[in-house]
């Protein structure tokens, strides 16, 4: 178990990102919390997070982030005086491990919330433990739909559902799109789930959609690439982490395969090094939904996440959308905690103190961010459109609204709230 200590020592001014480089050290001070500059020695508050690191994918982002920003707190006089104790787990991707994990943190450590979680098994295991608990896990890398239709599951990231319409709907719009293949993981509550969503989309529209989904144990690109063109469609949506949709993309590329679709993503393929990956044979041939704000772009919490990760992450730690969700419920849960008497912060008061959150806004955000007492939660699901350059990313269309029957009663909770 990784675990962030109440006092913090020594800050690194460089971090590597997702493919291992340097990043650029930020000089931007970081402010965090109550900003006094003095370490909290109070009672520890005991948080929790899991996080999914083992092969397809690595969710680690979130926790890494939520890490780096509750040190900074820590040395900023914590929560009212008292430090935050953060300790972190691994699912690994195993069911049986989320399981246990989870029951660690909950059960015996008897953490308050659990904050920045990033997993693809974790929130199906165990989001029946949360909601009988009475606790609450503000996640920031989700990618199955238990995260978003639990009682005590709330994520900053938008998750497949909105961010692959979001990419479908800026190519309806914009690159002539009128049949799409979702290409995305077998996975319980995870490819189908979303691909389904999305073919109802194309339907909504008057397009056609299909599913192509593949064992995550057993990864066949160059037949799932070949499938794809049997299917006729002008459009491929590359529903995968991305590891595997980098490597459907090297398949089409090794075929000559770019320009026999219009090729377009949710956030996965939004990572730090994708250019030195993929170099110019897909440049403004990749389009990208984004889920949050561009990595260079200029907002206060958006700088300020650079600045936390530059003086309070770790080595190795990932600079990518999951690191940038993991930072925002931080804060947002950190912003929650500082309203409340220190002397009676318990699990009670802060999974009361967290549903109350509504209206909350952030750079990061394309809408507000709210919890609310609803069965389900998606604060998050207007996003971007970015296009690869080669290079780097430019940005096609700013923050967008999407029309689909998926977020309706999403919609009805906002309005409930006075939020829409």
């Amino acid at each position: 178990m990784k675990r962030v200590t109440p006092l913090v020592t020594g800050m690194a001014v460089l971090c590597l990102n997702a493919f291992g480089t340097e990043a650029q050290a930020n000089e931007t001070t970081p402010i965090c919390g109550m900003g006094s500059g003095e370490a909290a020695t109070g009672e520890p508050i005991k948080v929790g997070g899991i996080n999914g690191n083992a092969p397809p994918g690595d969710f680690s982002g979130g926790t890494d982030a939520a890490a780096a920003y509750f040190a900074c707190v820590n040395a900023n006089g914590g929560i009212n005086g008292r430090p935050i104790e953060y300790m972190v787990e691994n699912d690994q991707w195993n069911p049986e491990l989320a399981g246990q994990v989870a029951t660690k943190l909950v059960k015996d450590e008897g953490v308050v919330a659990l904050v920045g979680n990033g997993s693809v098994v974790s929130m199906a295991v165990n989001a029946k433990l949360y909601e009988d608990e009475g606790i609450m896990a503000m996640a920031s890398g989700c990618a199955i739909s238990e995260c978003y239709e639990s009682a005590n599951i709330v994520s900053t990231n938008q998750g497949p559902v909105p961010s692959g319409i979001g990419a479908l709907k800026y190519a309806i719009e914009e690159l002539g799109t009128t049949s799409a293949a979702c290409i995305g993981f077998n996975i319980p509550n995870n490819g189908g789930w979303a691909c389904d969503w999305m073919n109802t989309y194309m339907d909504s529209k008057g397009g056609r959609g299909v599913s192509i989904l593949m064992d995550p144990t057993a990864v066949d690109l160059n037949s799932v690439y070949l499938q794809a063109i049997a299917e006729g469609v002008d459009t491929i949506l590359l529903m995968l982490p991305a590891g595997p949709a980098i490597g459907l993309l090297k398949v089409a590329e090794e075929q000559g395969g770019r320009d026999l679709f219009t090729w377009v993503s949710p956030t996965p393929l939004y990572e730090p090094g994708v250019e030195a990956v993929l170099g110019d044979y897909w440049a403004d041939n990749l389009y990208i939904n984004i889920e949050l704000n561009q990595f260079d772009s200029a907002g206060d919490d958006n700088t300020n996440w650079a600045a936390v990760m530059d003086a309070y992450g770790q080595d190795g730690d990932r600079r990518d959308t999951f690191s940038q969700s993991g930072y925002i419920s931080a804060k947002f849960f950190v912003d929650a905690l500082l309203e409340m008497d220190p002397a009676t912060i318990d699990r009670a008061s802060v999974t009361e103190a967290i549903r109350n959150i509504s209206g909350a806004t952030s750079d990061l955000l394309c809408g507000q961010y709210y919890v609310g007492n609803g069965d389900k939660h998606q604060p998050n699901h207007a996003g971007r459109m970015v296009k690869f350059t080669g290079a780097g990313f430019e940005l096609m269309r700013d923050c967008y609204e999407l029309d689909t029957a998926y977020l309706e009663p999403f919609f009805e909770q906002e309005r409930a709230l006075g939020l829409r």
